[in-house]
Formats: structure tokens, sequence, C-alpha cells
């Protein structure tokens, strides 16, 4: 007669994604938030915000700028950010340039895709602009134009909003069937659903290789922001991006 208790026990009829189903759910994150100084201002003409590693080492060339707040997520630690605002915090810097009328946001670590609505959320409705300007970069797998070497392409998007006024940043569409994923796309959703005119321009190589500098630079001193674009090549040849992009 067989031993009911010590026989091996016949393999679990659910699949593994039926077990999760009775665990209990994971507690939800707490909402990013902005910090701000008394005195900046929550309503400027222009919000640029930096994602790329050639915009952000570019934001840290504008002169006059001057650090008024910051985005928190509570889930990630602030050790090692530096009391001066450096390129190599993992830190979201909020900056004002001249008389404030535009905001720099400087996204300076990767956000994970399950928190970028809601840092998109907290920046455009923290930050009520009348015009919003996103400087990403795309994958080469996500793009379907042609790409030639390391020669670099830039394509926007652009709300609704913002196609009827008439296109703020001078570069080609994004061609049919192209991806971008992330806090970019995250933030010109969030554009459209707040019916904000905003534009999303992307740059590749996707590693922010010097080739894309110039461009980034172009589109910055089209928008009225005076950056300096000599030497960042180099900084971004010598691994600017390595630590944090890799």
């Amino acid at each position: 007669m067989e031993d009911v208790l010590t026989e091996t026990p016949p393999p679990s009829r659910f699949f593994d994604e039926d077990l999760d189903n009775f665990a209990a759910p994971s507690p939800l994150l707490p909402h990013p938030f902005l910090l701000l100084s008394p005195d900046a201002n929550p309503s400027p003409d222009l919000l640029l915000i930096a994602i790329s590693p050639p915009s952000l080492a570019l934001v840290h060339r504008i002169p006059g700028k001057t650090l008024i707040g910051t985005l928190i997520l509570p889930e990630t630690p602030l050790s090692g950010t530096a009391i001066v605002p450096s390129a190599r915090d993992r830190a979201i810097h909020v900056y004002a340039v001249g008389n404030g009328k535009t905001v720099l946001v400087a996204v300076q670590y990767p956000i994970p895709t399950e928190r970028a609505k809601a840092v998109a959320r907290a920046v455009v409705r923290g930050l009520q602009a009348g015009r919003v300007v996103v400087l990403d970069s795309i994958e080469e797998g996500n793009y379907r134009g042609r790409l030639t070497g390391d020669e670099a392409v830039a394509v926007k998007l652009e709300t609704v909003e913002q196609r009827r006024e008439g296109g703020v940043v001078e570069m080609e569409w994004m061609p049919e069937g192209s991806v971008v994923d992330g806090l970019g796309a995250a933030l010109i959703g969030e554009c459209q659903m707040k019916r904000v005119k905003g534009t999303l321009c992307v740059t590749w190589p996707y590693q922010g290789r010097p080739s894309a500098v110039p461009i980034v630079g172009m589109v910055m001193k089209g928008l009225g922001v005076d950056v300096d674009v000599s030497g960042v090549e180099a900084e971004l040849g010598d691994g600017f991006d390595s630590d944090l992009y890799t």
C-alpha cells in the first residue's frame, strides 16, 4: 500500500503567474514631489527638460543659471549628492535662467519605466509652463528611418497645441513606426493630456556620442538659452555618460 504522507506530491496545476494572484500586492510607492525655493517661478514661459547625455552635458555649460529646486523620488537615496550641483549627482535638479522665464530640469539618472508617468506628472503639473521642450535620445532599434554610421540624427514629436501654433524647433518629423519610450514619452504624453504646447526632440546615437552635441546646442540656442558647446564633445568622448547611461 502506498504511503500517501511521504509520496512526492503531484506538480501544481497552477502556472507561476496564477500563484501570484494569491500573494499580497506590493505597497504603492509614494508620489514624486517637487521642491522649489520660495522665489522660484512656478509658471515659466519655457520649461526645458534635459534627459539625453548631450543635453545634460550642455545644461552644466549654461552660464548664469540658478538652482531653484529639485524633484524627489522617495525611493531614490540622496547619498553621494554634492552640496554644489554636479553633473554626476543622482538627482533631478531644477534651474532658473536669466529672469526666471525659462526653467531647466536636468534628469541626471535613468528613471524606471514604471515611475516615468508619475515623474512626468510631477514635473509638468508642478511647473505649469507655457511651453515644454524635452531633449531625449532614441535607441537604434526604435528608429525606423535610415541611419548612416555615427552621423547624428534628430527628429521631433509635437502635441496638437504646438502643431496648431507652428513648430518652435526646426527638425524633421519622427518617421512613422518609430517608438519613443521611458520618461521622454511620458512627458510628451502628459503635455498632450494637459493641452500644453510640447515638443519632444530626440537624437541618435542613443548613448550620447559626441556627434549629437552640435544639434542639441543649436536647439537650446534657438530657444534663447545661451550655451557654450566647446569642449563638450571631448567630455562625452572621454566617457562623461559611462557611469549613468550604460
